[in-house]
């Protein structure tokens, strides 16, 4: 464990989400800001996607192990020193959780790894998988913070983790939901949730604090092209996307973001072309060079559960913006062009990528309506949730 200099703080948070660092999830975001009064222990969990032979799994199981050693962790701090008030547990865990004995496994694990922790704690998770925990830690309350409906998720083990997540329904205190479908799904197994969307950083994402591209970018991207970021998987309408890349003759689709198994036609289209993972600083830059930005996410039960975070990082740019037409995207309709069948996906985001690159027609309206969704007022009203 790793433990900066402290501050003082009015609540001890003991926080199981993903690794810290690893990508700005909505949890971290929050915790960034609840840091200024409050102490936080997170707990790096081990995931919850099933180990294959792939080169995915490999890669991520070499990165665990190496975060367990001392050196490891020392990098990571010397890379990105916590902010003060964080602690940070990489948690030793068996990557397994479908069979009775695995979760028994990992109960003990975390159980002696958490032993110290101070008795008044309210811990924070927003993974399933610590169901077993609750009962067995010195927690003051237990908050379960819904980000997604794993059940339905690409690549997971659907049917363990929704019996995981059934059983942490019945077991927490208060449960916060991030979109109404999520809320809704909580409510049918007889629990009550609270909802908080996602909030953004407009000063961050705003076209006037995006750096200088010349350098970042000058030599990998085309001249014309639709942009997206985030994980490139199943959850993405490929058909949409294909069918966009061959309408184009000149612009691109550019796609920033790690790949989990996608369906092959995105990786070898010649109109499509893949950045890989980009650092999320370098985004807001990123989008300044695009002349529209898409989020062409599959009707699925997944997507209609989720909340993408990029829906506000995509409209604090003030860019042009293109996406399918899904629950979470609705409140915003008159900010965002939607597209509801493969036609006018294409016609939409062909009409931005031939025209000049430029400000939505709406952007005005869109500031305006952000200012209330900052991730400041987003963790005030988190913290008031967690805390009464």
């Amino acid at each position: 464990m790793v433990h900066p200099e402290s501050v003082k703080n009015n609540k001890n948070l003991l926080v199981f989400s993903d690794d810290w660092g690893r990508h700005p999830s909505s949890c971290q975001h929050l915790i960034v800001q609840l840091l200024k009064k409050h102490s936080v222990t997170w707990v790096n969990t081990i995931g919850m996607r099933p180990p294959r032979l792939d080169l995915l799994t490999l890669k991520r199981g070499a990165e665990k192990v190496h975060r367990w050693s001392k050196t490891a962790k020392q990098d990571v701090l010397n890379e990105s020193p916590l902010p003060n008030g964080l602690s940070l547990v990489d948690a030793k865990m068996w990557p397994w959780m479908k069979r009775p004995w695995d979760r028994l496994v990992n109960k003990h694990l975390l159980r002696t790894q958490l032993r110290n922790i101070s008795n008044d704690c309210i811990a924070i998770t927003t993974i399933p998988i610590v169901a077993d925990l609750i009962g067995l830690l010195p927690i003051k309350r237990w908050i379960y913070y819904c980000v997604d409906d794993f059940s339905v998720w690409p690549g997971l083990d659907g049917k363990a983790l929704l019996s995981q997540e059934n059983k942490l329904l019945k077991k927490v205190d208060r449960i916060i939901s991030v979109s109404d479908t999520l809320v809704d799904s909580v409510n049918r197994r007889g629990r009550h949730s609270a909802i908080l969307t996602h909030g953004v950083d407009i000063d961050f994402w705003g076209p006037s604090k995006a750096g200088s591209t010349s350098d970042d970018f000058s030599t990998s991207v085309p001249e014309a092209f639709a942009l997206f970021w985030g994980v490139i998987d199943r959850r993405m309408n490929a058909d949409w996307l294909i069918g966009l890349a061959n309408e184009l003759s000149k612009e691109y689709i550019v796609l920033a973001g790690p790949l989990q198994d996608p369906d092959p036609r995105l990786v070898k289209h010649k109109r499509i072309k893949i950045l890989g993972p980009t650092p999320f600083k370098k985004l807001p830059s990123l989008a300044k060079l695009a002349n529209v930005l898409i989020m062409p996410y599959a009707d699925l039960p997944v997507t209609r559960a989720m909340q993408p975070l990029k829906l506000k990082e995509y409209l604090a740019t003030l860019r042009p913006v293109v996406t399918s037409s899904l629950p979470s995207v609705q409140p915003w309709k008159h900010c965002i062009e939607m597209a509801t069948t493969k036609e006018q996906f294409i016609s939409k985001t062909i009409n931005h990528m031939r025209s000049a690159r430029g400000l939505s027609r709406t952007a005005h309206q869109t500031l305006s309506k952000l200012k209330s969704e900052t991730w400041q007022a987003k963790a005030r009203q988190f913290e008031e949730l967690i805390t009464t």
